[in-house]
């Protein structure tokens, strides 16, 4: 359990119009992360839109992802489906191509919390990986308490959990019975990194991989006003993107380094032209010297 630390970039899937996988703007979005010191990915979540996608498609991620993994770093694959047998066949695939862990969000429709645990628990036992529990109360209700997740994280094969919600004291509370936690919500990963989270998984951190890994790094060294302090900057960034559909804003900036990421499955696929104009011109209002083709150095400089 000590290797589940660190940030791990929620990865975007660069798509094709039939929802195929861009395989070279993926690879070159993996180079990109760990390039500026990411300790890992997080493949086919939501930010990655896994649940919308071919399982086809998820496979052939999962597989660029293990393959182009540096030594000693996380690779985490996403095997969530809307059929649970789909579920278990991915964690079997992510497996067999070498995936460090597997991850799934419970099941949307569960009934309860019985049939969440039912769910983990047949996961767990189909996985050759560890699991990590997906806790995202704004995607289902079924789990609700810390006790429910400390039940799940019981079960033989667990590992940890992936944490995405506000509440930083739960997360604590979670750590505290020494279960590797990594803060989900972008816009408090420093503050979850206070309460002890092991790390972040999120989706921010494709298009800013290097300002995430100093987030960390300073919150680890005990700079925590300097921490603090980019945490604002970062989140300056996050409140323009999220004034535009999520995904094809991430998509659309990451494709001014000259690599096209694709549609995303979103019912805008893409930013329109006027979208897309509208978002420079905020970008920029707030950092007026931000390269649009090498957005992340001006943002790290400007802490």
């Amino acid at each position: 359990m000590s290797d589940f630390v660190g940030i791990l970039p929620a990865l975007v899937t660069p798509l094709a119009e039939d929802k195929s996988l861009l395989t070279r703007p993926f690879e070159a979005l993996l180079e990109r992360v760990y390039t500026a010191g990411c300790h890992g990915v997080y493949v086919c979540g939501n930010t990655g839109e896994g649940l919308a996608l071919p399982a086809a498609t998820r496979r052939q991620a999962a597989e660029i992802a293990c393959r182009n993994a540096p030594s000693g770093v996380l690779t985490v694959v996403h095997v969530g489906a809307n059929d649970p047998a789909e579920a278990l066949a991915l964690a079997d695939h992510a497996t067999q191509c070498g995936a460090n862990a597997v991850s799934s969000l419970p099941p949307r429709h569960a009934a309860g919390f019985a049939q969440v645990k039912s769910y983990y628990q047949d996961l767990a036992a189909a996985s050759g990986v560890p699991v990590l529990v997906y806790y995202f109360p704004d995607f289902t209700k079924a789990i609700s308490t810390p006790d429910q997740v400390l039940e799940l994280c019981a079960i033989p094969n667990v590992v940890g959990i992936k944490f995405t919600d506000f509440d930083l004291y739960r997360l604590s509370l979670l750590r505290r019975a020494g279960l590797p936690v990594f803060n989900g919500r972008d816009e408090v990963l420093a503050a979850g990194l206070l309460m002890n989270a092991s790390g972040g998984i999120g989706s921010f951190y494709n298009v800013f991989p290097k300002m995430v890994v100093d987030i960390y790094d300073l919150a680890h060294s005990g700079h925590w006003a300097e921490a603090r302090a980019l945490q604002h900057h970062f989140n300056h960034f996050i409140e323009i993107v999220l004034r535009f559909p999520m995904i094809p804003a991430l998509k659309t900036m990451l494709s001014w380094s000259g690599v096209d990421y694709g549609i995303s499955l979103q019912q805008t696929a893409r930013l329109s032209a006027e979208q897309e104009q509208e978002l420079v011109a905020q970008l920029r209002a707030y950092a007026p010297d931000l390269d649009l083709l090498t957005p992340e150095p001006h943002a790290v400089r400007s802490r």
